[in-house]
């Protein structure tokens, strides 16, 4: 019998993807210990947009949160995700704080690291991935995975030799839009498989509609974990329901290791938060929506409501057809980056400029001057001369690795919030997000401060 592993995502991309990372802890403690029990391989818990809602909205520090969980996750892997040298943030940060940050993850409780980058540029995920090594550490290397008449099978199969050779310990395609088919995800594992002896996890949001064929074909060309959300959370912009995948792959002869009655009681308790979230107006119900469109226009759906959203408020919704045609093209014109944090948001939003500007690059936003100066790192295919005047006309590009033009940062950081940094741990906080950690670290004064989490072990009340 084959056997596939599943990773759950409810705690990080299943929430992120539909309440934009909005459940505080308290919503998870009292459920950690039946999804220790469930069988899965890993539970993703941490890393992505985590940290800066913790900080931002939640009121939460995102380091207490992962002690809480692992206090409570005793048998079940803890995994993050990480953006390779921008870490949890939007920009290269120097080698030590990156190396900084991966070992007091591991340190607090994280058994795997899945480091992506979001040009596929190997050279942004090599300090994260030795300092992953070094803590101990599980290295997850994940390929941002996109189309284009570049991004070919051979492509991503070199892409996964270069990071066997970084020293990963498995190897994630990390579809982020939901555009991998069946048969490429077939031909893709089975290629990956045959290229390097690693385990082969594969990422997929069911946006399009198409996840749950996809997740049956790369069990069948043999991938060895598939992420999945429990049925509250899954769906749409999230992932597919872990209980519905595996019912499925069981009856088709796939050993899954998990056990159903214990992934009813967690969905029992998900599914009042998730109502929840609904009556709130906190989970808009077009993230559960499917959409065809990301198939032809590539655009994670995550991204294609942030566009709609951004023009209504500025009274400029019937342009929203014409942007995502516009989305395409920018893309092409920067040398078909993978859509993907932060690239996403730098497309779309310059295509959104230039649409409403009426005149294509007349309006460039600073980042998009960074990514064609060489700042984000190598785009997967060389940007035209023409391109490049228009945006940053004489400007040198550079060629050399991006955090290379970095002088060591750390012992900055800690000067400039040694008022309230208690812990190395608060230092990075304020590294990644100063303005949220300061004003967080600032109230933790208070002699009259909560952690607002501590002390509850009873089914939260809705």
């Amino acid at each position: 019998m084959s056997k596939i592993k599943f990773m759950e995502t409810v705690l990080r991309d299943g929430q992120q993807s539909l309440i934009a990372t909005r459940m505080p802890t308290r919503d998870m403690l009292p459920i950690l210990k039946t999804m220790d029990q469930a069988g899965y391989h890993a539970l993703e818990m941490w890393g992505g947009a985590t940290f800066d809602a913790c900080l931002r909205f939640l009121d939460e520090d995102p380091w207490e949160r992962l002690r809480a969980i692992r206090k409570e996750v005793k048998n079940t892997k803890l995994q993050m995700l990480l953006r390779g040298q921008n870490l949890l943030g939007y920009k290269n940060y120097a080698d030590d704080v990156v190396t900084e940050f991966v070992k007091k993850s591991v340190e607090n409780g994280i058994d795997i690291v899945r480091i992506f980058d979001a040009l596929n540029d190997t050279r942004n995920l090599k300090t994260s991935v030795e300092a992953c090594k070094a803590a101990g550490g599980h290295c997850q290397t994940a390929i941002s995975y996109t189309t284009s008449d570049f991004h070919t099978v051979d492509y991503f199969v070199a892409l996964a030799k270069e990071m066997a050779e970084l020293g990963a310990d498995s190897i994630c395609i990390k579809d982020m839009a939901g555009v991998l088919v069946p048969q490429a995800g077939f031909e893709l594992v089975s290629r990956i498989k045959d290229a390097v002896s690693l385990p082969v996890d594969v990422h997929v949001h069911a946006t399009s509609g198409i996840a749950e064929m996809t997740y049956l074909k790369v069990a069948e060309a043999g991938a060895d974990i598939i992420d999945t959300a429990i049925s509250s959370f899954a769906g749409g912009t999230s992932q597919p329901a872990t209980e519905s995948v595996a019912i499925a792959l069981a009856g088709l002869g796939y050993e899954t290791g998990l056990d159903q009655e214990k992934l009813e009681k967690i969905a029992d308790h998900f599914n009042p938060i998730r109502d929840r979230f609904r009556n709130e107006g906190k989970l808009n119900p077009k993230v559960k929506d499917v959409e065809p469109k990301t198939l032809l226009y590539k655009v994670p759906g995550g991204m294609l409501s942030n566009l709609l959203s951004q023009l209504n408020e500025q009274g400029l919704g019937d342009k929203y057809d014409k942007v995502l045609a516009e989305v395409p093209k920018v893309r092409a014109d920067l040398g078909y980056p993978p859509l993907v944090t932060p690239l996403s948001q730098m497309v779309g939003t310059q295509a959104l400029m230039n649409i409403i500007s009426g005149e294509r690059y007349k309006l460039v936003p600073k980042e998009i001057k960074d990514y064609v100066k060489g700042l984000y790192g190598k785009p997967p295919v060389a940007i035209s001369e023409a391109i490049k005047e228009k945006i940053i006309g004489n400007e040198k590009v550079i060629t050399e690795r991006p955090a290379d033009l970095l002088a060591p940062q750390l012992s900055g950081f800690e000067a400039e919030i040694k008022e309230y940094a208690r812990f190395m741990e608060d230092v990075l906080s304020y590294a990644v997000f100063p303005q949220q950690a300061k004003d967080f670290l600032g109230r933790r004064e208070d002699p009259f401060y909560d952690v607002p989490f501590q002390n509850v072990s009873v089914k939260i009340e809705v």
